[in-house]
């Protein structure tokens, strides 16, 4: 048993083996060295071929024809068959260097000018025939200028099987050709084609060799000009360069030969069919296979899912029959409940509540509408039949029970609304109450005037606002949206023709838009209000009525606000002198004021973004 390395391409005539031990802890830190076996591979044996037998100089037949002889024309002697000359014309590229040189020999015996001379033959020494032989001996007595000749054989059939031949035996016709082909390979041990019993590997092996055949033939013995006859280098040079051109265009040609033949031989291999049947076969049955399997899945999730939808069914039903049964149950039991609280009332009734006087009876009665809705249906049932038992004792008792149930519960309720202690106070919140001083106040106009009803979160944005704006004590909390509500009410209930709140708001807010804004916004003189007269303004602020009334013509009507806002949407700001062109759609306006207008609105819109995305976080 052992490893045995082999070649995958090519048969194998010797086997390496090697043996694998390792060594093994069998415990107490000693080791034994073990055997590790390998996998068995079986080996197919091919015996080598047999080696071909060269025939023998002495059973070789030499042929002497001296009609050809004598027709031969010594100028021409390139383009005669130089086996036949020697008298070797069946065996031609078989024939051994000891045979050509034995023809040879035997040529020049008989055929040599001096012994036909002897015998009395007239000889012409331009125009003899053993020019010829000698010929014929130097090519293939020259194993380079012999695989030239032999490369453009004209023995050689270079043809390819016709289509009638194709209809025949294929292994027959086509053994043929791969045989007279395989004279040209490089390799040795050419495969054969083999028979229809012939395995896959031998075929793919047959197939491959011939797809990448190396042919040594060679065409320069064809060569169409004379290197020697050239006169200097350049020719010669240029003459060669003629040669290796033809001698590439013919190889090409051999090699597209050689390759239609294999194309043919697969293309009509019947070995081929049936493997690529297999293949198909095999892959038919695979992807079946595959699709049983996906379909049995298939069947399968089915399966999962209709039980999954059925247990989930049922589990429905079961719900829904179990909560009928609570809502039957809870009939069942509301009706016995009625029926006690009725029978309660009836027994009641029948004995005047059990009351001495009228005032009596207005509190039993009161007391038995608690019970009625306060007990359950046990309780009732056991009520109902102590008083059937006791009379008047035992609702007097249910009274009592009623009663001190109802003062617990009124306790409970005052404690929970008494207000906590100073101490819990001064423990759990050591900040008071912020103030609303003028200040706050005018920023709750503002923030309500700058964020109207419909903004979304509003009090919560404005008491942020305030929060970021107004004047607070050192250990004050800050404005709660409640807080802010609250105040806003009040604001908007206060008799204002009783009060100079609005008043001191109004002077306060021009004041702190003054100091702020060093100016104010302009308003249309329809839109001026014509009490300005009756304006007081602070003595301690020292602003003049004139100047108060300059600025205010100056302020901004809703009409010149639409213009601007059109303005700026039709000259953007990639527009050049856009504020001269803005400046000019809008009347008794000049470029200065429409750009301190346009920041003021700025700063508008950044606080309200600013106070909503502070409510936001604080969320």
């Amino acid at each position: 048993m052992g490893e045995a390395k082999l070649s995958q391409n090519f048969p194998c005539t010797s086997i390496a083996i090697r043996y694998r031990f390792i060594w093994k802890d069998i415990g107490s830190g000693r080791t034994v060295l073990q055997f590790l076996p390998h996998k068995l591979r079986k080996l197919k044996h091919i015996p080598p071929e047999a080696p071909v037998e060269q025939t023998k100089p002495e059973s070789v037949i030499y042929q002497d024809d001296v009609d050809f002889l004598r027709s031969l024309d010594p100028k021409e002697w390139k383009h005669q068959d130089h086996y036949k000359v020697l008298g070797i014309p069946t065996l031609r590229y078989n024939a051994t260097e000891e045979i050509i040189r034995l023809a040879y020999r035997k040529k020049v015996l008989k055929h040599h000018p001096d012994k036909r001379k002897a015998a009395g033959e007239e000889i012409k020494d331009d125009d003899d025939y053993f020019t010829c032989i000698t010929m014929a001996y130097e090519t293939l007595g020259n194993f380079q200028k012999r695989r030239a000749y032999d490369s453009v054989d004209p023995e050689f059939d270079n043809n390819l099987p016709s289509p009638i031949e194709l209809k025949s035996d294929f292994f027959r016709i086509f053994s043929y050709y791969f045989d007279i082909n395989a004279r040209w390979s490089e390799k040795p041990n050419v495969p054969k084609l083999g028979g229809p019993n012939s395995s896959r590997a031998e075929v793919e092996r047959f197939y491959s060799f011939w797809y990448d055949f190396k042919s040594w033939r060679e065409y320069s013995y064809e060569d169409e000009e004379d290197k020697e006859k050239c006169t200097d280098r350049d020719e010669r040079r240029y003459v060669d360069k003629l040669n290796k051109a033809e001698r590439l265009r013919k190889k090409k040609e051999e090699m597209t030969r050689i390759r239609s033949l294999v194309d043919l031989a697969y293309s009509n291999d019947p070995r081929i069919a049936k493997f690529k049947q297999d293949d198909k076969e095999r892959k038919l049955a695979v992807k079946k296979a595959k699709q049983t399997a996906a379909q049995s899945k298939k069947d399968e999730e089915e399966r999962i899912f209709k039980e999954a939808q059925l247990a989930k069914e049922k589990a429905e039903a079961a719900e829904r029959s179990r909560i009928e049964a609570k809502r039957q149950e809870r009939e069942i039991m509301k009706k016995a409940l009625k029926r006690e609280r009725k029978a309660l009332r009836e027994i009641c009734k029948a004995n005047n509540y059990y009351s001495d006087n009228s005032e009596q009876d207005l509190l039993h009665l009161t007391s038995l509408e608690f019970i009625c809705e306060n007990m359950n249906l046990i309780e009732l049932e056991k009520l109902n039949q102590q008083i059937r038992e006791e009379g008047k004792t035992a609702f007097l008792k249910a009274v009592a029970e009623v009663n001190k149930l109802i003062e617990k519960e009124r306790l409970a309720v005052l404690e929970a609304s008494k207000p906590k202690s100073s101490d819990s106070k001064i423990s759990n919140n050591t900040q008071s109450l912020p103030g609303w001083n003028e200040e706050n106040v005018q920023l709750l106009v503002k923030a309500v005037n700058i964020f109207p009803a419909g903004t979304n979160q509003r009090w919560e944005v404005v008491a942020n606002f305030i929060n970021q704006h107004g004047k607070f004590e050192k250990d004050s909390n800050i404005f709660t949206p409640k807080m802010v509500l609250s105040k806003a009410k009040d604001l908007q209930n206060t008799d204002f023709s009783k009060s100079n709140l609005r008043e001191v708001a109004n002077k306060q807010a021009f004041d702190n838009f003054k100091k702020d804004k060093k100016g104010v916004l302009n308003v249309d003189n329809n839109g001026i209000s014509k009490k300005l007269d009756e304006m007081q303004i602070d003595d301690e602020k020292n602003v003049k009525l004139e100047d108060l009334k300059n600025k205010i013509e100056n302020a901004w009507t809703t009409t010149e606000q639409q213009l601007l806002e059109q303005a700026l949407k039709t000259y953007p700001s990639s527009t050049p002198e856009r504020w001269n062109r803005v400046a000019e759609c809008i009347p008794n306006r000049n470029k200065k004021e429409c750009i301190k207008r346009y920041k003021e609105l700025v700063e508008t819109v950044k606080a309200k973004k600013a106070a909503q995305a502070a409510v936001t976080s604080v969320k």
